[in-house]
């Protein structure tokens, strides 16, 4: 009975409130993300990007939590955050890769695509405690995301979206 709860013990080098705080924040902000997306009636939106950024966080807050535990001693676990980074971003960029069609002699999904990617930034700098990073990534995304296409669009640089 005791290894059973020590098993739900939450013994954790991040606090539990900062762990909730941050997945909740990357819950949001893959939204904030997500919603011009959602708008623009794009295959990856609201959802999608809640999800990347929520995963993103909490493979961060895993890959924390366990070069800290006592099993995994200092000889066994070689510590390279790189390494981290490098799996979100192919991970990632695997699952953006799905959205981006190349029809007519056009490229279509790329911005979806790139919005996935910030919304894993986004989520990975929440889960390493980041917030600077992950407010101003965000913030930035959803300028770029919500304001450039009428910029585009106004310089006839591109079409207006066509109601497919």
């Amino acid at each position: 009975m005791d290894a059973l709860v020590q098993e739900f013990d939450f013994k954790t080098v991040i606090p539990v409130q900062i762990i909730a705080l941050r997945l909740v924040a990357a819950v949001i902000m893959g939204g904030f993300l997500g919603f011009e997306r959602e708008l623009a009636d794009r295959p990856a939106g609201l959802r999608t990007h809640m999800l990347v950024c929520l995963a993103s966080a909490a493979f961060a807050i895993i890959a924390i939590e366990i070069v800290s535990m006592p099993v995994f001693g200092a000889d066994s676990v070689r510590s390279d955050p790189i390494r981290l980074v490098e799996a979100i971003t192919s991970g990632v960029a695997f699952l953006a890769a799905g959205f981006i069609l190349f029809k007519g002699g056009e490229v279509k999904g790329l911005t979806t695509g790139a919005g996935m990617w910030i919304a894993a930034s986004t989520g990975l700098a929440l889960g390493l405690g980041l917030w600077i990073v992950a407010l101003l990534g965000c913030l930035l995304g959803v300028l770029v995301l919500a304001t450039m296409r009428r910029f585009e669009t106004k310089l006839d640089l591109k079409e207006p979206r066509s109601e497919e």
